[in-house]
């Protein structure tokens, strides 16, 4: 449950703020903390202890660089639940090669240069095996250089192309969500022959969104439609309606993906700004994302269809990987948290949390890593991987894996609003989001 500065009770989760563990654990902060490293907004994972014994039996620490503030926050929130959840699920089982996961958590205010400080402390000060968890596209730009300059593995659970086009460096790497390239590629011949063939675009004016804007164009091209015109937003802006005059009037689908904690007005604004008689609609969830979408104002998206990449509602077909991953981040069937209707979860994207840390879980398993003087071979390791079969571990589906540019390719959902619900009316193939690498991180030095 959310407190009031929107963060969730970390006492129902395991992990831990800069109070202490909680009393589920049986540890006091000072005898958790003893011998650690000190640093503000030190958290640890379920099943923390502290080892005294030979290296081999210590903790595999992972850090987990989180938006706990800034733009971001309703994302990190999620984040936060799901990685404890597949702690305590990857703990319960065992471990990595037999030890324990301890998460240590920094928050990066969703800010770029802090991002790379933060990367930075968990390579000097914490010590962390690798990073992982980044959401937001600038904050892993910046961050990234940080990742390289500290041979510091760097496992980003994003959506943009920054991975992919091979632009970061070797010690990057996007394994358990696809990107907007991908993405954008398999939904394009479904909204050219369903939703209309003239289409406007609306997005965050950061890097996340150039990806939108870049990569529609050609798609739909391709499928016989044309991007007419597209505006540009600041993920900071708090009114939009002074930006929708710029709709063409010749508009016959509004193409609209926004970001940040004045979601919901944007999407108010714009039912407020066309009323009964607008254009088709087609969004990404992140215009929605953790926004209750029978929230009053919002009766206009009847009818509109959103990309999802794990459905936020349960669905009659979920497969029982599926229901348990669900089950175990405490999300409900309307995909709020358990016992609170009102926080609705980022469903869409946090499952690549729980996917991501059971990919490092396999490379490192694979690699036979030891510590930190092996992080060339769990680099290695994960560019060895090639695909993840659908089930427990990888309840968003079927996944394959390209080495060469460290990125999954996935299957893609588009829900139709019907009854104040997201109902999946489509699911995209895999080979349907593949395309050609831009370069080869493997031909990098390590």
């Amino acid at each position: 449950m959310a407190d009031k500065n929107g963060f969730f009770d970390l006492s129902k989760t395991g992990l831990t703020s800069k109070t202490g563990l909680t009393s589920k654990t049986g540890l006091t902060r000072r005898t958790a903390l003893k011998g650690l490293a000190a640093g503000a907004g030190l958290a640890v994972a379920p099943g923390f202890v502290r080892y005294s014994q030979a290296q081999s039996s210590a903790p595999i620490k992972i850090g987990f660089q989180s938006h706990r503030t800034g733009i971001g926050a309703a994302y990190g929130r999620w984040y936060e639940k799901t990685t404890a959840a597949a702690v305590k699920a990857i703990n319960a089982a065992g471990g990595i090669n037999g030890r324990q996961v301890e998460v240590i958590i920094e928050d990066d205010g969703t800010d770029p240069g802090r991002g790379a400080e933060v990367v930075g402390k968990f390579a000097t000060q914490h010590k962390t095996d690798i990073v992982f968890g980044t959401l937001f596209s600038h904050v892993v730009i910046g961050s990234a250089p940080a990742a390289g300059e500290n041979k510091m593995p760097y496992f980003v659970v994003s959506e943009g192309h920054h991975v992919a086009s091979t632009k970061l460096n070797r010690y990057v790497f996007q394994p358990g969500i696809t990107d907007v390239k991908s993405q954008i590629q398999s939904m394009a011949p479904w909204i050219a022959a369903n939703a209309g063939k003239k289409v406007t675009q609306i997005f965050p004016d950061f890097a996340f969104g150039y990806d939108h804007r870049d990569y529609l164009p050609p798609a739909l091209k391709a499928q016989g439609a044309e991007v007419i015109a597209q505006i540009a937003i600041p993920p900071t802006e708090s009114s939009f309606t002074k930006y929708f005059p710029q709709i063409p009037a010749e508009t016959e689908v509004i193409y609209h993906v926004m970001v940040g904690p004045a979601v919901l007005t944007f999407v108010k604004e714009l039912g407020e700004f066309y009323g009964s008689n607008r254009p088709q609609l087609f969004g990404f969830i992140d215009s929605l994302e953790a926004t209750d979408i029978n929230s009053p104002g919002l009766e206009f998206l009847d009818g509109s269809h959103f990309w999802e990449g794990s459905p936020r509602y349960a669905q009659a077909d979920d497969s029982e990987a599926q229901k348990a991953y669900r089950a175990a981040v405490g999300i409900d069937d309307n995909g709020a948290a358990v016992g609170d209707p009102k926080d609705v979860s980022t469903a869409a994207h946090m499952f690549g949390c729980w996917e991501t840390l059971y990919v490092v879980k396999k490379a490192m398993e694979d690699a036979g890593y030891k510590g930190p003087e092996d992080r060339a071979k769990l680099v290695e390791a994960t560019e060895a991987l090639t695909e993840f079969a659908e089930g427990p571990e990888h309840p968003q589906g079927p996944k394959t894996f390209n080495g060469k540019i460290h990125q999954c390719f996935g299957i893609q959902n588009i829900s139709k609003v019907e009854g104040g619900k997201l109902k999946v009316v489509h699911k995209t193939k895999i080979e349907d989001g593949l395309y050609e690498a831009e370069g080869d991180y493997t031909t990098q030095a390590l």
